[in-house]
């Protein structure tokens, strides 16, 4: 939710009132130390790989980016192990870090093949999603349904489940009608439905663990133009309207923010209407501003709401008519950490409600909204919406905060009402409770290995998720 320039600069300006108070001046410095950084190489010479918020890193022995698919057949036969794929490293979770050989495809992009008529398009496992859109739109499609941020690679995005919202839609990978893997023994498998319909159900959300998708066939659709508005109602309000609004919405998702009791809900709906582009990115003003509230006011909960309501509460509407591509997606350039769980849908908004109870109450740090939104069901084995409709709940820390005792508080809430984590965000669950939320849990696991009996494609991280216990 995006707060116009002018009341950004009076949340600025009411931030800095407050900071006439020498202890809130003190408390900022301190909250806006920057983390330790670690070395730029190791012992052996081994260069740093680190994650986007900065949590997770590694020294691989070896980095390559293959630039066709005979190469990495080779290179998945001979490399150091672990060999572990890397897309944009937008995972918090320790999915990529190893010692042994860091791969990436960003060499392998593009669209390769298109059917018109049916709107599908088979792309290179490595292109980003940022560039997916345009490439598609030259080609007369669009995806389905598109993540809040597009930074990721497709291949990224499949391995961990990554989704969009909406009731009627899919995450990403239930739109995948095929794709081609290499196994770590450098075999080639071209899996769909009726082709190795083992591994489709199995690897089409792999972690990475299956070897390596190299390129995927989706089903996509015609070109569209959306209506987006985005509007403040009181959270309460819209924990008790959302079935109606998944209902009433082609799209739709909301902006849970804490110590303020509102919530910006976003709709998304096709249109034939005039054009009319969203302006430039003010959501990272808005963010800030509530950064600084929090950090002169974290300490008096009580004031930081109440004047926090007072400058976001009777903000007009945001509406904008744009291609659905360019609609779907956002630029989130401030850093955090993440923990995202997908429960039965029917049980979030209690769930929510006892989040956001928790984090009033004994969070104060918190100055990020909850992002909130609704799956439909798929049937890829270790896809967090395996065979129920889900909604879903994603809590943030901001990168310098101390995520860890947030998440240890909101964790066994989300976990006590059914969520399976998203794969490629912070949770502590081991094979053993994996096992117990997914039905198909034992034949992935035996897809698993008679892929990979020797466990190259598996770090501690994995090790942990899929093995141990």
């Amino acid at each position: 939710m995006t707060v116009t320039r002018r009341r950004a600069l009076a949340l600025g300006a009411g931030a800095a009132g407050a900071a006439l108070v020498g202890a809130g001046i003190v408390r900022q410095r301190r909250l806006d130390r920057e983390p330790p950084a670690p070395p730029v190489t190791d012992g052996a010479g081994r260069l740093l790989w680190r994650n986007w918020s900065g949590i997770q890193l590694s020294y691989p022995a070896l980095r390559a980016a293959p630039a066709s698919e005979e190469t990495l057949a080779e290179q998945l036969r001979s490399a150091p192990a672990p060999i572990r794929p890397v897309g944009a490293g937008h995972s918090f979770t320790g999915l990529v870090p190893t010692a042994g050989t860091l791969l990436s495809l960003d060499a392998l992009h593009g669209v390769i093949d298109r059917d018109d008529g049916l709107h599908r398009a088979t792309v290179w496992a490595g292109t980003r999603l940022g560039d997916l859109g345009p490439a598609l739109v030259a080609i007369g499609q669009e995806m389905r349904s598109l993540p809040d941020i597009n930074k990721q690679s497709l291949g990224g995005a499949l391995g961990t489940g990554t989704h969009g919202t909406g009731g009627r839609y899919p995450a990403i990978h239930g739109d995948v009608l095929a794709f081609r893997l290499l196994t770590p023994g450098g075999d080639l498998l071209d899996c769909s439905a009726t082709s190795h319909p083992e591994v489709f159900a199995a690897a089409r959300v792999g972690l990475g663990a299956f070897g390596v998708i190299t390129r995927v066939t989706l089903q996509n659709r015609p070109l569209s133009r959306v209506h987006k508005r985005v509007y403040l109602q009181p959270l309460p309000d819209v924990a008790r309207e959302w079935p109606a609004l998944t209902a009433a919405h082609d799209k739709v998702e909301f902006f849970a923010f804490p110590f303020s009791g509102l919530a910006a809900v976003i709709t998304t709906d096709p249109t034939d209407a005039p054009l009319q582009p969203r302006g430039p990115d003010q959501d990272t003003d808005t963010l800030l501003s509530l950064k600084r509230l929090r950090d002169l006011l974290g300490p008096v909960p009580a004031v930081r709401r109440w004047l926090t309501a007072k400058l976001m509460s009777g903000l007009p509407p945001e509406e904008s008519v744009d291609d659905s591509w360019k609609l779907l997606s956002n630029e989130r350039p401030v850093r955090f950490n993440e923990m995202e769980f997908h429960l039965p849908r029917e049980r979030q908004m209690q769930a929510l409600t006892e989040v956001m109870a928790i984090i009033e109450r004994g969070h104060h740090e918190v100055f990020f909204p909850l992002e909130v939104r609704s799956i439909a069901p798929d049937d890829a084995w270790l896809s967090p919406f395996y065979g129920r409709e889900s909604g879903s709940i994603a809590v943030h820390a901001y990168y310098k905060d101390d995520y860890q005792r947030l998440f240890a508080a909101v964790e066994p809430v989300l976990r006590r009402h059914g969520g399976r984590p998203h794969w490629g965000k912070l949770h502590t669950l081991r094979a053993p409770d994996l096992a117990a939320l997914y039905p198909r849990w034992r034949e992935a696991m035996e897809v698993r290995r008679s892929l990979d009996p020797e466990g190259r494609m598996l770090n501690d991280h994995l090790r942990a998720l899929f093995v141990d216990g």
